[in-house]
């Protein structure tokens, strides 16, 4: 009986330890006459420890269902909590000490905690769409200084910094802005670029893929620390003129920005501008400092101390420059030579500014002074032959129309002056998508296709004029860029069976039909203003020449869809087949000759010359209705091949001359005798 208390004491102990409430009738027997055992406590204290673990396992399916159902309401319970009811106290103690980790440092056991881990990341706000590509954004490895529009602005950035120097370092020099009380604001500024100065030259100028040669060295020198000077003469603004010698930026980033403007005239005349703007900040800088060395307002000349220094400066320098007059007259020899040289130079700077502003207005409308040149002299050129009226004032529309959509009069000029690898290029980007779908250059070689768009012709129709006509011979193929034009028909030509829209292509089988060229089936009229792309029959030819595979394949397709689309007018009678070519009929001419020299008593000379007659190999054969593998060339028969026959008494001579295409002379000649 001890050892089975002491059993049951270890086994309550161990219930309690676990948070189980143990029973006080559970420790006994069912039968009050049996005596208790150590055996049978154990498995009813099993059994009911099963039972609880059931019970918990229950609870922890239904939470886990509910959080199934509602998920919301399940997050707000904690899982420490949930943890602590089905596992217990023991377990949640068990986890926090897994959560510790421990490593030896020179053989002392160091315990490291573990972050306890997320069940559930918070959910972030969704990103703003201008803010993607921001943060999506990798700086590249290299830059193309000619496309990168990065590049373009950092540009900006840099002008900006040299702009600062080159506009302030005269002013902070000369006027007495920069005080003992600003200059930290002056430095922090001055830093500021040459911080835009260093990484230009790190991070873009190692990156750029053309540098031209000697840029980097003046740009290394224009950071040269000419500032270890201060220490000397305190903060002195003329000694950073090092950093002016990053100039070339400047004139990169003009190119950059004229490239990239669709009117580049505008920035040139503002750049043009702040030349003449910067010439006169420097001489009112000079004005500032000569007054300064005279004295200010010790004569009538110099700057009198009152008003804004700069201002009234910048004044004086306008009225110099500009020679407007109206100045105090020089006093001393200092004022006189001053005054001068400004005269001088203003004079000079003035007329190269307004040449410069000239020639850049000039370039921005040469354009439009050529279009008005060619319709000047086209007006000039109806009324001196007297052109209907109506005629004129398509022609002037026609110029108008077409100077507006595509800036200029003729296409051609513009491509002719570019590399054939960049006039391909344009015309790929241009056109290569409707010609591909063409079903006539479908599976021809890819290189005759891109010769082909390098010959295409920009033709403008406008409203109401013919594209092709029915019966005209048709020499080109007809791409539509801009517009649409109409099939029409109809007494009247007013009936319009389709309409075909800007990306159609149509003619594209008279490039390749035989015979003279293939005669167009329907009338085609622009509908409003049409620009089309026209591709000729003979720069075609052109271009097949040096690809024979395409040429046999295009003339096979050619002929198989005019096949399709031939509709026979009359309908032969397939079981008579003429085997013998029906002999065709004596010429009337022969005819009557043969009767005059019947009725002459030359019976008999006209056989002779039938026998010795040979026709002309021109002479085109009688039809036949069998299909011949290669046709027999028409050759002209050669000069000189005459039949002559006379009569027994040469009295008469015949003469029988062919000429081309078939045709034959007949001759006949009298003698002198005869004719007595």
């Amino acid at each position: 009986m001890d050892e089975d208390g002491g059993v049951l004491s270890k086994l309550s102990a161990a219930d309690e330890d676990a948070g189980i409430e143990v029973k006080t009738d559970l420790l006994t027997a069912d039968d009050e006459g049996r005596p208790t055992s150590a055996v049978s406590v154990a498995s009813v204290v099993v059994t009911d420890r099963l039972s609880q673990l059931v019970v918990l396992f229950k609870a922890r399916t239904e939470i886990r269902l509910e959080r199934l159902v509602d998920p919301d309401e399940s997050d707000e319970e904690s899982p420490k909590d949930e943890k602590k009811e089905v596992l217990g106290e023991g377990a949640v103690e068990e986890e926090k000490e897994e959560l510790e980790v421990y490593f030896n440092f020179f053989g002392h056991p160091i315990k490291v905690p573990k972050l306890p881990k997320l069940t559930k990341l918070p959910k972030l706000p969704p990103m703003p769409d201008w803010l993607r590509p921001i943060v999506e954004y990798r700086f590249p490895s290299s830059i193309d200084p000619y496309t990168d529009f990065l590049y373009v602005m950092w540009l900006l950035c840099v002008v900006m910094a040299w702009n600062w120097n080159l506009w302030l370092i005269p002013v902070r020099w000369t006027f007495p802005y920069q005080t003992p009380e600003n200059v930290h604001l002056w430095l922090l500024m001055d830093y500021t670029c040459d911080l835009i100065y260093i990484i230009d030259i790190v991070i873009f100028q190692s990156r750029l893929q053309f540098v031209r040669a000697g840029d980097i060295v003046m740009d290394v020198l224009s950071l040269f620390p000419m500032e270890v000077f201060y220490y000397f003469t305190g903060v002195n603004s003329l000694l950073r003129f090092p950093r002016l010698l990053k100039y070339v930026v400047f004139f990169e980033f003009n190119d950059r920005v004229e490239a990239v403007l669709k009117k580049a005239y505008i920035y040139r005349i503002t750049r043009t501008t702040a030349y003449l703007l910067y010439s006169l900040h420097i001489n009112a800088c000079l004005f500032y400092l000569g007054s300064f060395y005279e004295g200010l307002g010790s004569t009538k000349w110099v700057y009198n101390g009152k008003g804004n220094a700069y201002i009234r400066c910048y004044y004086f320098a306008v009225k110099t420059l500009i020679t407007i007059g109206g100045l105090p007259d020089p006093t001393t020899v200092f004022e006189i030579i001053f005054q001068l040289v400004n005269y001088f130079v203003g004079v000079f700077a003035f007329s190269i500014m307004i040449g410069q502003m000239r020639d850049v207005v000039g370039a921005a409308t040469a354009g439009e002074n050529h279009y008005r040149a060619s319709m000047d002299s086209t007006v000039k050129y109806m009324t001196s032959y007297h052109i209907p009226r109506e005629v004129q004032n398509r022609i002037k529309t026609w110029y108008d129309y077409t100077w507006k959509s595509q800036g200029m009069l003729d296409e051609q000029e513009l491509l002719m002056q570019l590399p054939d690898k960049m006039r391909l290029d344009m015309a790929i980007d241009v056109n290569y998508a409707i010609i591909s779908k063409v079903a006539l250059f479908q599976g021809c070689d890819r290189q005759v296709v891109f010769d082909m768009l390098t010959r295409l012709k920009s033709v403008v129709y406008l409203p109401g004029d013919f594209v092709c006509k029915k019966g005209e011979i048709g020499r080109e193929m007809y791409i539509i860029k801009q517009g649409e034009v109409q099939v029409v028909g109809g007494p009247d030509l007013q009936t319009v069976f389709v309409t075909i829209r800007a990306g159609s292509v149509f003619g594209e089988i008279s490039l390749l039909a035989g015979g003279g060229g293939n005669r167009r089936t329907a009338n085609v009229k622009a509908h409003g203003f049409a620009n089309l792309f026209i591709l000729d029959k003979k720069d075609l030819a052109d271009i097949l020449v040096h690809y024979p595979d395409s040429q046999k394949l295009l003339r096979k397709k050619a002929k198989m869809m005019l096949t399709k689309d031939k509709q026979p007018d009359v309908k032969e009678d397939k079981g008579v087949v003429h085997v013998i070519p029906i002999r065709v009929d004596t010429p009337k001419m022969f005819k009557a000759a043969l009767k005059v020299t019947e009725e002459a008593g030359i019976e008999g000379t006209f056989a002779k010359l039938k026998k010795s007659y040979i026709p002309s190999e021109g002479s085109t054969p009688p039809p036949s209705p069998t299909r011949r593998r290669s046709p027999i060339p028409k050759l002209r028969a050669p000069d000189g091949e005459d039949t002559v026959s006379e009569t027994a008494d040469s009295t008469v001579v015949i003469r029988m001359t062919p000429r081309v295409e078939g045709e034959e002379v007949l001759i006949v000649e009298l003698t002198p005798k005869d004719r007595e």
